[in-house]
């Protein structure tokens, strides 16, 4: 229980971070700190500003990628991929 709460604090902060733009949602995928490697990806994404779920479902199409795939199971070409395709991304 008390686990559990520390994983949902880590991850709002991490969330926080990136709405906020201190931390950018591809240096989460390549970094995958602790709290994010049970995150979705979905859940990721979505906590940058103006990212809903239709923007992100659309980014996961074109790499191909499950919504609810974790940041931890991605492999190495999926989180170069990810991450080379939100950098190249307009803010």
């Amino acid at each position: 229980m008390a686990r559990a709460n520390e994983v949902r604090l880590a991850r709002a902060e991490l969330k926080r971070q990136v709405a906020e733009g201190e931390i950018s949602a591809a240096h989460v995928i390549l970094e995958c700190p602790w709290e994010a490697a049970s995150m979705t990806v979905s859940d990721l994404l979505t906590s940058q500003r103006r990212w809903g779920s239709t923007r992100c479902r659309k980014l996961l199409q074109s790499v191909p990628m499950s919504e609810n795939k974790t940041v931890g199971s991605m492999t190495e070409r999926q989180r170069n991929a990810l991450a080379g395709l939100l950098e190249g991304l307009p803010a």
